[in-house]
């Protein structure tokens, strides 16, 4: 993938700190004017939804049926990751971008694939282990709610906690649901190193937030008293 450039222009309203975000974006750059033009900006979110439902499906299927149904939740995830990162990134090569339309449905179908993840392992796990599932998206909400204060107080988007983003999160339940299948009884010690992880990071990512708060007070009062001198 080294032969593939970034487009820049697709991702100017936007700041990625995540460590998959170079060979991500050069795979985005590279699909987006391929993409037929019959399949509009909300396909696309739709498509996304679908990988959503492969990944309950999964884990529906794994408990019901077989366990190595869970490895549906793999293309799952790559059907997601294929629909929610192209659908914003093809309505700014068509010169159709809808900012704040695309901004709300965005946050409204990540936080539904959320909870389905979190309510597939629910309903996979047994006895106490399922206060994970509740736990995972507990977490995952937090972390959207400062990425969002974030935006507020910066007018900055970012949607990354340092090296980790929403693609590092499905490649790591990926791997944690193909272990699964390999180990079964796994997925319970990784969720909960998950969480344990999210914790950590949202906790330092709040007082982070926080002090950006307190800059942007005292930039605002200092603002309001110069004015006043005017």
């Amino acid at each position: 993938m080294s032969e593939l450039k970034i487009n820049k222009k697709l991702f100017q309203d936007r700041k990625r700190t995540n460590i998959l975000s170079e060979p991500e974006q050069k795979l985005i750059s590279y699909l987006v004017p391929r993409i037929p033009n019959w399949i509009t900006s909300d396909g696309l979110t739709a498509i996304g939804f679908l990988g959503s439902l492969m990944i309950l499906g999964s884990f529906i299927l794994a408990e019901y049926v077989d366990i190595r149904y869970l490895l549906l939740g793999i293309p799952g995830f790559f059907v997601q990751w294929f629909g929610d990162s192209l659908d914003g990134r093809i309505a700014f090569y068509r010169n159709k971008s809808r900012r704040w339309y695309g901004f709300a449905l965005d946050i409204v179908m990540d936080w539904i694939s959320t909870v389905f993840i979190g309510l597939g392992y629910v309903l996979y796990t047994v006895g106490d282990y399922k206060y994970l599932g509740f736990s995972l998206v507990a977490l995952y909400g937090w972390a959207m709610i400062i990425s969002q204060l974030r935006y507020r107080i910066t007018d900055k988007y970012t949607i990354d906690a340092g090296i980790l983003g929403p693609t590092e999160i499905r490649v790591i339940i990926s791997l944690v649901m193909l272990f699964e299948v390999l180990m079964p009884g796994s997925i319970n010690w990784c969720v909960l190193v998950i969480c344990i992880a999210l914790f950590i990071i949202n906790a330092n990512d709040t007082r982070l937030l926080l002090k950006l708060g307190d800059e942007k007070d005292k930039e605002d009062k200092l603002k309001k008293q110069q004015e006043g001198d005017i």
